[in-house]
């Protein structure tokens, strides 16, 4: 079975999910989107506010299961200090 490629973008104050994208087996793509959008978070104001996650699974529907946090409706957002 082959090894699907998630980028995961999480709003940690919010508690939600705020982009999903796949890239099948292409590890290269997938780990060039990671830097980029890391480059691009890294630089906000609120960058603490957000996680940025790339993660291996055989389909997203074992990635619900696995990494179920990203993917729950309505979530306690995070408490910050």
């Amino acid at each position: 079975m082959a090894l699907n490629h998630f980028l995961i973008l999480y709003n940690l104050r919010e508690g939600k999910l705020v982009h999903l994208d796949e890239f099948g087996n292409n590890a290269r793509k997938a780990t060039d989107a990671y830097a980029a959008l890391e480059q691009e978070y890294r630089d906000r104001p609120d960058h603490e506010d957000y996680e940025i996650v790339l993660v291996g699974a055989d389909s997203l529907d074992t990635l619900r299961i696995t990494h179920s946090r990203y993917f729950e409706e309505e979530r306690e957002p995070m408490p910050f200090a």
